[in-house]
Formats: C-alpha cells, structure tokens, sequence
C-alpha cells in the first residue's frame, strides 16, 4: 500500500497504525503504543486523527482504497477481453496475477483484512459493509459476466471462486507454505512463487472445466 508523500504529523501517524495494526492487529495494539512509535503523547495523535476507532477506519479505507484501485483497472481489462472461451480464461488468470501481486506488493493489506477474519475489530462491523461487501459483489458480477459472454463456467458458484483466489493470495503472501524439511518458503523464494501461481490458475481452470 502506497503512502502519502507529505511528512506531517497526520500521515506518520497513519502510517504507523497501519504497520501496527497489521502486525498485532486492532485489539492489541493501543493508541499510546502508535504515539510512542511516532514520537507523539495521545492527545497530539488524538487532535490529528481521532480516537482509535476513526484511526482504524482510516487505515482500512486507505487499504480499500489501494486495493480497490487494482481491482478495478483489473476489472476493466477482464471486460475488455475478446469474447471466445480461450480469451476469457486468459483474461481472468491474467486477473488472478494483477490481485497477487497486488498482494506480494503491498503486504499490509492482506494482514490488515486477515485481522480481521480472526475477530480483530469486530465491534466495527460496517467495515465490511462499506468496503469488502461491494467490491466482492462488483467482480463477482464482472466475472460471471465474462463467463455468460464465453458460454463458460453456467453452474460456477462464482463468489466462492473470488473469495478462494483471496484466501489463498492473502495466505500465501503471508505465510507462504512449508516444505518437508520444515522450512517456510514465501513469496520471495520465485520457485515456490511460480508453483503457488500455476497453482491458482490449475484451480481457476479446473473450477471452469467442473462446469464446462
């Protein structure tokens, strides 16, 4: 996630809370803790973003906002994709690349929504009301419009399909896997990034081929 270019007061603090949250999530991570980490007492940081909650809520829109902005122009090539079913297929593993390496690229943002799928927050529910909720249906629908178009994929429980592609995208990008000797090989390990992508585009095909 890309962060602002000014150096004011406002924008450290953002950019700490986002760092923290990411790392210990909302519940442990206190408004004191963020000031010590900026070099500011709790009523500055107060006086330039809120209480903790409005803090939170900037944090998250900023990293829908990011992710938002890949998904979309990923949105718009996967519409503009030729209409047969070899364009199609190509044009959403093309759309399954751009969402990792969006992923790899901006780390903060998969461990901020992966917070919060372990409860992190949960009293700010609207969250996903606001954010998460409507732009899984926007490509949920784009999808299974391309799909209709190619005669592709009629019985594909489509949003199960985008949700797996984060699932998958976000803990990869987090965790990467182990191997048999134990060893956790993430993203920066290319063999095992290239086989976790081949991966996902096996699935995506095998999904469309369940229902060919």
């Amino acid at each position: 996630m890309s962060t602002r270019s000014d150096d004011s007061p406002r924008e450290r603090i953002v950019a700490t809370a986002t760092r923290l949250f990411a790392e210990r999530g909302y519940d442990a991570t206190s408004t004191r803790a963020i000031g010590d980490a900026v070099g500011l007492n709790i009523a500055t940081v107060a006086y330039h973003v809120g209480a903790k909650p409005e803090l939170y809520r900037e944090v998250m829109r900023r990293a829908h906002l990011a992710q938002r902005e890949v998904v979309t122009d990923a949105v718009r090539r996967l519409h503009a994709c030729g209409p047969s079913a070899e364009e199609t297929r190509a044009a959403l593993l093309a759309f399954v690349d751009a969402y990792l390496s969006f992923c790899l690229s901006n780390p903060a943002v998969p461990a901020l929504w992966m917070r919060r799928w372990l409860a992190e927050g949960s009293d700010l529910a609207d969250i996903e009301t606001e954010f998460a909720g409507p732009l899984v249906a926007e490509v949920a629908a784009a999808v299974r419009e391309v799909l209709a178009r190619a005669g592709l994929g009629a019985g594909v429980d489509v949003e199960m399909l985008v949700f797996t592609i984060v699932w998958t995208s976000h803990s990869f990008g987090q965790a990467g896997v182990i191997d048999a000797d134990g060893r956790r090989l993430g993203p920066l390990d290319i063999p095992m990034l290239d086989r976790f992508r081949r991966h996902l585009h096996t699935v995506v095909n095998g999904v469309l081929d369940q229902h060919a």
